[in-house]
């Protein structure tokens, strides 16, 4: 079992779209950044990563790179989906806020858990994010800016035991009467 942390902060500026979780939400200002600023996405990655031990997203994504110029940061988390597969592992679940004084965010969550898991092939119920304010304080209080951070835990599948002698009658993995997946 991995667990890992994210953190990530934009700039709030003028003749930008505001992308958060993949949804493009209507505001009058957007996120400052090399991709589409996606600063909750950011966050998610950046904890991923950094459970799986494989760096953080400037290592992955840096923003010198013209191919990464206005990407969408959700195409990017699938790549990351795929580096935590090639090293066997899977999102146990993700945890993240995104700290805004604006817009109100809570009528876009669902689509962003939804896009999240989406990216990542997992269940909806294993993504959860919230928003909040600083009331007032600080850089996002003031709405200079948003930020947002991640905690995630990453299983190694190296650690699952599964069941595969052929002609086995005990369903899935460990015996489990689960999914009955055929191992053989």
């Amino acid at each position: 079992m991995r667990i890992g942390t994210g953190y990530d902060v934009h700039r709030l500026v003028e003749d930008r779209d505001f992308i958060l979780g993949g949804v493009k939400i209507p505001y009058e200002k957007g996120l400052l950044g090399h991709s589409d600023a996606d600063v909750l996405t950011h966050a998610i990655m950046d904890a991923l990563l950094g459970a799986a031990a494989l760096g953080d997203i400037g290592k992955h994504f840096p923003d010198t790179e013209e191919k990464y110029k206005g990407i969408s940061s959700i195409e990017l988390l699938k790549h990351v989906k795929n580096l935590l597969e090639e090293k066997l592992y899977m999102v146990e679940n993700i945890d993240a806020t995104v700290i805004a004084q604006k817009p109100k965010l809570a009528p876009y969550l669902p689509e962003m858990v939804s896009n999240i898991a989406q990216a990542l092939g997992i269940e909806v119920d294993r993504v959860n994010i919230k928003a909040t304010t600083e009331e007032g304080l600080g850089f996002t209080g003031e709405g200079l800016g948003i930020a947002a951070n991640a905690v995630c835990l990453l299983e190694n599948m190296l650690n699952y035991q599964y069941d595969v002698t052929p002609g086995s009658t005990t369903g899935g993995c460990s015996g489990c009467s689960g999914c009955k997946k055929n191992y053989t």
